[in-house]
């Protein structure tokens, strides 16, 4: 039996709990036992998503807060003032759910505590069981280690790599790359690009795997080092493939 991400959210959901489950890295929001919202310092928010990644404008969003915040229902006045489709609203909001809790129940994220009765001010949307959320945590997890298995990617500044003669990147990938400026980390390009965090991290790992990107190690080389050489066989290879070569030479590092 696999087991429990949070054991405290599978007994808190078979209470059918309504509250706040508190996490060092994040916070998700119960009702009758199902995650209604959730959010997390290391993602964009509800509001990044829709006025950065979505066609909301940050005026409409700052009214919607202005006007229904104290009566926690942001969602319901975004949807009755015309501000968005429900039917957007409810895609957002569920990427905004899975992104938060991904890292709000990552390993390691410190003692959790549960405040019953609290709620969020972004009001209903919709509801998902916490055993999906569960599912969908575990899942991403096992995704980023099949993509390329380097977590330190994932808080390391993202420095792009020229592309190989011949490889192709994607308008989606084009982008990122445009803006990873070997400083800011995955985390900063999600905000910036209006994102959600974990896919950020996936597009940098499939970047890293096709040799687009550099993949970071624990140990740097000792100074004065060179980095080290690809064996004998790879460079007299006829008509190499370039970008599998660095994947290989990244490897071989990782594993000195």
């Amino acid at each position: 039996m696999t087991a429990a991400v949070s054991p405290l959210l599978t007994r808190l959901a078979a209470e059918r709990a309504t509250g706040a489950l508190f996490r060092e890295r994040g916070t998700l929001f119960l009702e009758d036992g199902r995650v209604v919202h959730a959010e997390s310092p290391a993602t964009p928010g509800l509001d990044v998503l829709l006025t950065t990644g979505g066609g909301l404008t940050p005026e409409r969003w700052t009214d919607a807060v202005n006007q229904a915040g104290a009566r926690r229902q942001v969602a319901r006045f975004l949807v009755d003032s015309g501000g968005m489709a429900g039917g957007e609203l409810e895609i957002c909001h569920l990427a905004a759910i899975f992104d938060a809790a991904f890292f709000a129940l990552s390993p390691g994220s410190g003692p959790s505590r549960f405040r019953r009765g609290a709620t969020h001010w972004i009001g209903s949307v919709r509801s998902v069981p916490a055993a999906a959320v569960e599912r969908e945590t575990r899942r991403r997890r096992e995704l980023l280690d099949a993509v390329w298995p380097y977590p330190l990617l994932d808080t390391s500044p993202v420095v792009p790599r020229a592309a190989a003669p011949g490889q192709t990147v994607t308008a989606r990938q084009r982008i990122l790359l445009d803006r990873a400026d070997g400083v800011r980390t995955p985390a900063d390009l999600a905000w910036v690009l209006g994102r959600p965090a974990f896919h950020t991290l996936l597009d940098v790992r499939r970047l890293a795997a096709a040799g687009l990107v550099e993949t970071p190690h624990e140990s740097a080389p000792a100074a004065g080092a060179s980095a080290a050489p690809l064996p004998d066989w790879m460079t007299q290879a006829q008509s190499p493939d370039v970008a599998l070569l660095r994947r290989l030479r990244d490897a071989l590092e990782a594993s000195l």
